[in-house]
């Protein structure tokens, strides 16, 4: 399936959507990129991109994102962290899904690719997370997100054609939010939580955006969700060890109870809080550390898509030569 119109990027400022703007550009699409207003649209104006400002919360700005051919909306506009209570969470990730995607509706557009997070499954039970794997989030960030995906399932039943995808812990050049953050740049943590032996599982921001583009050209993919993951799970140790090597920082070598990580967590939790800033490691996030934590991407490799970064130890060498050629620290 190929688009001739305008593809609109939601949250397109922020970091996974600055990268899925970075890749329709650079294939030549006409792409119309929004975020909340900002003053520095530079980004953009370098891709030569149109930038059209709108807020998910405020219903009234939206109308104006389709205005025009547009044909494809690649949905990532969202807040993204374990630390925002549900009720600040709801009117963008949750109701800004409703408003967005009736929009689309009405317009017609040929695909809608809305952007989840493997944070709807909850947490690990002993068997790598496929799409089939019930939604049970444990958190608030997993539950806003899996209330985002009803409102598209919903909407697909009035004829929205949508494809759902769901990366796991998404890292890589401009990561600032999430979990993957302690992976894409200098990281404060200096201790291993626990044994450190539980296995990870993690995605590249440029495998995120062209996995996205590439099954909204599929002509099966509408009606689907797909897991987004490499094809490597590092072990907690092996990834902070890897990443400190990356970025020149300490080699963590303490081992820190669980117990204690939470103990630690709550309380950065709480100064983060008073200093308006998200912890570098979420209270949240620490209860996933119990176990394991694999995503199957079998559903996507059966496509056809072929990962430009399928192994985590390279990946990070490249991170690092990019990061170190001024790329990364300007």
């Amino acid at each position: 399936m190929k688009y001739s119109g305008i593809s609109l990027v939601t949250g397109a400022a922020g970091f996974m959507g600055s990268h899925l703007v970075e890749s329709l550009a650079r294939g030549g699409v006409k792409v119309r990129a929004t975020s909340r207003p900002r003053k520095d649209i530079s980004f953009f104006e370098k891709l030569g991109v149109e930038y059209v400002a709108a807020d998910l919360t405020q219903p009234d700005t939206l109308p104006r994102l389709f205005d025009g051919d547009v044909d494809r909306v690649f949905h990532l506009g969202a807040i993204c962290n374990f630390s925002t209570p549900y009720e600040k969470l709801y009117p963008a990730n949750v109701k800004g899904v409703d408003h967005l995607t009736r929009l689309a509706l009405k317009k017609k557009v040929r695909i809608f690719v809305h952007v989840t997070s493997t944070s709807v499954y909850g947490y690990y039970k002993d068997r790598p997370f496929t799409e089939s794997t019930e939604r049970d989030p444990m958190d608030n960030y997993g539950k806003s997100k899996r209330d985002g995906e009803n409102v598209v399932f919903k909407r697909m039943e009035e004829g929205l054609p949508a494809i759902i995808v769901r990366p796991c812990t998404v890292y890589g050049p401009r990561c600032n939010d999430g979990a993957g953050k302690v992976f894409s740049r200098p990281s404060a943590i200096t201790a291993i939580p626990g044994s450190g032996s539980q296995k990870l599982s993690n995605i590249r921001a440029e495998d995120t955006a062209d996995a996205a583009i590439y099954l909204s050209e599929m002509d099966t993919a509408a009606g689907q969700i797909y897991n987004l993951s490499d094809d490597a799970n590092p072990t907690v140790k092996e990834a902070l060890t890897l990443a400190a090597e990356t970025f020149k920082t300490s080699t963590p070598k303490l081992h820190l109870p669980l117990p204690v990580v939470r103990m630690v967590a709550r309380l950065d939790g709480w100064v983060s809080g008073l200093r308006g800033r998200i912890p570098e490691l979420e209270y949240d996030a620490t209860q996933y550390l119990d176990n394991d934590y694999i995503v199957d991407n079998t559903k996507l490799k059966n496509t056809g898509y072929k990962l430009r970064y399928p192994d985590f130890t390279s990946s990070m060498k490249q991170l690092g030569e990019w990061y170190w050629n001024d790329n990364g620290r300007t």
